[in-house]
């Protein structure tokens, strides 16, 4: 498909599917944007069984249940109070990963059933989903930091195609995505930290809270960007050009939600401290 081509399929998709989200973030008590998000969390796990070489339909749904009951395990641990203490660990191993992830050098292609991916799913996909709804019941103002965080991703994301397609020349993980410059991921930092400038404005932040709402920006976009250099590890490794075919323009629920699995628990974390 030709890029221009591409491009609209994606902005048709983001345009049918965009109000709506923004409905439920908004509108909806955190409870039952939880059960949203939770269909959102079991299709991304019904496309990670691929990712991890789970072939059989049974064994994957299976697998769907066992996310499942670990989402509803957090989610109760949330109501008790643990919610920051489940986040940490797992943005602290999406730090860790970063590093990994720069001494990547060839991506040999996968063979059969991987256990340990199968067990980082739960983690990796139930984070997010516990991140946002943490965020989402962060006060009066929680429903709209939930919007502040997918604007940021949003934003930073445009920035980094826009620039990257223009100006880019040097590949920034070539290895893993071929697709991103190295001046795409400046722009994108670029724009995440103007948009800290204007989100810590608008929540009429002192000097010393801005500047740190600006770093948390700042950490949220770089992450991202590993979330998203992570699942395209994964696809390489399986040969896959997408995650799934369910999002027309987009591939699948994880092509789009891969950002995210990092960012929301750096970003969520980060609010919860300074507010």
């Amino acid at each position: 498909m030709p890029p221009d081509s591409a491009l609209r399929q994606r902005i048709l998709t983001a345009l049918v599917l965009g109000p709506p989200a923004l409905a439920a973030v908004l509108a909806l008590p955190t409870a039952w944007l939880g059960a949203v998000l939770g269909l959102v969390v079991l299709l991304g796990a019904w496309e990670w069984t691929c990712l991890a070489g789970l072939a059989s339909t049974g064994h994957r749904l299976a697998y769907l249940g066992v996310m499942g009951l670990a989402a509803l395990g957090a989610w109760q641990l949330h109501l008790g109070g643990w919610g920051r203490d489940l986040l940490a660990p797992v943005a602290l191993g999406w730090a860790v990963l970063a590093f990994r992830l720069l001494r990547v050098r060839a991506t040999p292609r996968a063979q059969g059933l991987e256990p340990g991916l199968l067990i980082a799913g739960v983690p990796v996909l139930v984070a997010p989903w516990l991140a946002m709804l943490d965020l989402h019941a962060l006060g009066p103002k929680g429903p709209a930091l939930v919007l502040a965080l997918l604007m940021l991703i949003w934003l930073a994301d445009v920035a980094a195609y826009f620039a990257g397609r223009r100006w880019g020349r040097t590949k920034l993980a070539p290895v893993l995505s071929p697709g991103k410059t190295r001046v795409g991921g400046y722009a994108a930092l670029i724009a995440g930290a103007v948009y800290g400038l204007g989100l810590a404005w608008v929540l009429r932040l002192s000097l010393g809270q801005g500047v740190i709402l600006v770093l948390i920006c700042l950490a949220t976009v770089l992450v991202s960007v590993v979330g998203d250099l992570f699942e395209s590890l994964l696809k390489r490794r399986r040969g896959l050009k997408d995650s799934g075919s369910l999002l027309p323009g987009h591939g699948g629920i994880l092509d789009r939600i891969d950002s995210m699995t990092a960012a929301a628990p750096v970003f969520t974390l980060g609010l919860q401290m300074l507010l």
